[in-house]
């Protein structure tokens, strides 16, 4: 529990921190929840983001407050040493985050769009684009406020693509990087969006003394797009820094006593003796759950022989359900595995068991037990779950990998590669992994774990800090 009294106070307007590394994101490594009484809870973040930023004590990190409790965290002056949240206005950030950053750079990024029907940039986009704009100046202010004469400052995603430009004009002498966490979409896809905004985005990113992707695909289609758009990235370097899994992390949580027991629970409800194809993702569009489980259903329609010996356990923990695509998505996903259930399920046997609670503990525990991985995105910046299972998997487990994850790059020679868009050759890849001798199977983890772990968070970090210290 955090008071008033006992917090650090934020940092204040006109005040300069002279912080010599400062990061920006949207989320933040702390949020607030407002109890009835007033009180305020403080809860920390997890992910790659807060773990390899922990490789920095001191360093400043500039977010933006999320909800009712980051807000009033913010008004009262409650914040976490080295963290500055900023309360920009809500309406505002609703158009910045969701309009902008999530209803269309999301959507281009992982070529999401129907377009026969959409994207449609009319009047309400602009008026949202103009609180996209001020969103990243809100940023850029601050950060230019808060760093130190010569600081190192790393930007990260897609929310804030415009800050390194507007920080340029405002501090020159500051060493600027730009990291994006997703996939970068292809000129001819790029240029779905209107040219002046196609060209403000790229000129934002390219404000960064270093801009860097998951992958070098993503960094070679961000260059195509700067060279054909622009005519080159100017004096900005481009850099690749495959984030890795933080496995000493994964290893130790995945064997404590709460892990155990979701262990004992989904064992009851695969039964015994049977074969597990696992999944753990947020319902999120780009993620195709969907596909996988009509991959399931042919896998159980072709091959008659799995029925009541294979449990497809599938983690679906809802994702940005304020958006009506999202909530339609997640409604599916429910009503396909019902279907599945209804058509091949027996007394004995549930053929897919759907959790949507988000638990972490639980997804460890899924990890653990796998015979199969199946990782079918769509198009992924990288996706972490393809390199957390096979870190600490108990047997050995068979990855069934969709080649548009960023993963591929660094894990495809050890996994059954997949079209995302073929079911049915997603169906004969998930019989093929659940058929998989054993000993080769403990081979390809063993060697799937090593590349996954080849650049944990804290190194992925480092090495961006220092090459953007070093160019």
């Amino acid at each position: 529990m955090v008071s008033e009294h006992d917090a650090q106070p934020a940092a204040r307007s006109g005040v300069r921190s002279d912080a010599q590394v400062l990061v920006a994101s949207n989320r933040g490594p702390v949020s607030y929840t407002l109890g009835e009484d007033g009180s305020l809870d403080a809860r920390r973040g997890g992910g790659g983001l807060v773990s390899g930023l922990s490789a920095v004590d001191d360093k400043l990190w500039v977010c933006a407050a999320l909800g009712a409790g980051d807000r009033e965290a913010v008004r009262r002056g409650v914040a976490e040493q080295g963290v500055r949240m900023l309360d920009i206005d809500a309406e505002v950030h609703a158009d910045a985050y969701n309009g902008i950053a999530n209803s269309v750079l999301w959507f281009v990024h992982h070529m999401l769009y129907q377009t026969p029907l959409e994207p449609v940039f009319d009047a309400e986009f602009r008026r949202q684009w103009a609180s996209f704009e001020t969103y990243n100046q809100a940023f850029a202010e601050a950060l230019a406020e808060e760093a130190g004469q010569g600081a190192a400052v790393l930007v990260q995603d897609y929310h804030l693509a415009l800050v390194p430009g507007m920080l340029r004009e405002l501090r020159p002498d500051l060493r600027i990087g730009h990291f994006s966490h997703t996939p970068w979409a292809p000129v001819d896809y790029f240029r779905l969006l209107p040219d002046d905004i196609a060209e403000q985005l790229l000129h934002g990113i390219l404000g960064a003394d270093r801009a860097a992707f998951l992958t070098r695909r993503w960094a070679d289609a961000f260059i195509g797009c700067c060279t054909q758009i622009l005519g080159g990235t100017g004096r900005t370097r481009i850099g690749v820094h495959g984030l890795g899994a933080d496995a000493d992390f994964l290893r130790r949580r995945a064997h404590e006593a709460d892990v155990a027991e979701r262990m004992a629970a989904l064992r009851e409800q695969t039964g015994p003796g049977r074969r597990t194809i696992v999944r753990v993702d947020r319902t999120e569009l780009s993620k195709n759950i969907v596909r996988g489980l009509l991959a399931y259903r042919a896998l159980l329609d072709e091959r008659p022989e799995w029925r009541e010996r294979v449990v497809h356990v599938a983690f679906a923990y809802p994702s940005r359900q304020d958006l009506a695509v999202y909530r339609d998505y997640t409604a599916e996903v429910q009503r396909v595995a019902d279907e599945i259930n209804a058509e091949y399920g027996t007394p004995g046997w549930t053929p897919v068991v759907l959790h949507v609670k988000d638990d972490f503990a639980r997804s460890l525990a899924a990890y653990r037990l796998a015979d199969v991985a199946l990782v079918n995105p769509i198009r992924d910046g990288m996706n972490l779950v393809a390199k957390e299972i096979p870190v600490v998997s108990d047997h050995g487990c068979a990855l069934v990998l969709s080649r548009e994850a960023g993963a591929y790059e660094e894990l495809g020679s050890d996994a059954v590669v997949v079209n995302p868009y073929d079911v049915s050759a997603t169906a004969a890849a998930l019989h093929e992994a659940l058929t998989m001798a054993d000993d080769e199977r403990a081979a390809r983890t063993e060697r799937l774990a090593a590349a996954a772990v080849a650049l944990p968070p804290q190194q992925w970090f480092l090495d961006q800090l220092d090459a953007l210290r070093r160019d």
